[in-house]
């Protein structure tokens, strides 16, 4: 567990980090979050105990979720040990953490003889094809992605990819709506 005294100045890094990062003054920002500039500083430095009523605003400016500005977890969660899992002709390896707000994978896809179906969902995808041939089906457009190759598209339209002369890796970033339609289970 790790003690209050050390979240706290976490925290408090953090908040000055994303302030300065996004270039606001200590005035920008407390006229962001109806706090005052003197505040603000005293949280920054120590001075004022961090509380729910001043951190909810600062994260909203800060354009930050709570979970973002009190993370504690150790360091080994950054290293990430992909476990693979077969579905239909498909492996992947989750590559991002299980709560990121987008998800990284890399896929191995098998060459079928029968046609993917193609799907939309809300979002965004972007792939990269690391090995072999990638046949992106985009509606009524067929797009041959080849290995060193990239594409990125809209997920509202109708899509689709298999792999094509043999079996194709890819990686792949996707939103959380496109990390539900993606990643099956086995």
């Amino acid at each position: 567990m790790t003690d209050l005294p050390a979240i706290e100045h976490l925290v408090r890094t953090r908040l000055r980090s994303l302030r300065q990062t996004m270039g606001l003054s200590l005035d920008e920002l407390a006229a962001r979050t109806n706090l005052s500039p003197s505040t603000i500083s005293r949280i920054e430095t120590g001075k004022r105990t961090i509380s729910l009523d001043v951190l909810l605003p600062l994260a909203t400016a800060l354009q930050v979720g709570l979970d973002a500005l009190l993370d504690v977890r150790a360091d080994d969660d950054v290293v990430i040990r992909p476990v693979p899992t077969s579905s239909g002709g498909h492996t992947v390896w989750m590559l991002s953490q299980p709560t990121s707000s987008t998800t990284a994978m890399k896929m191995r896809i098998e060459p079928t003889t029968r046609r993917p179906e193609q799907k939309v969902h809300p979002g965004h995808d972007w792939l990269f094809v690391v090995d072999g041939r990638v046949r992106l089906l985009l509606g009524e457009r067929e797009i041959l992605v080849e290995t060193g190759e990239a594409a990125e598209f809209a997920t509202m339209t109708p899509h689709a990819m298999e792999a094509v002369d043999g079996p194709a890796e890819v990686v792949m970033i996707v939103d959380r709506d496109g990390q539900r339609a993606h990643v099956h289970s086995g």
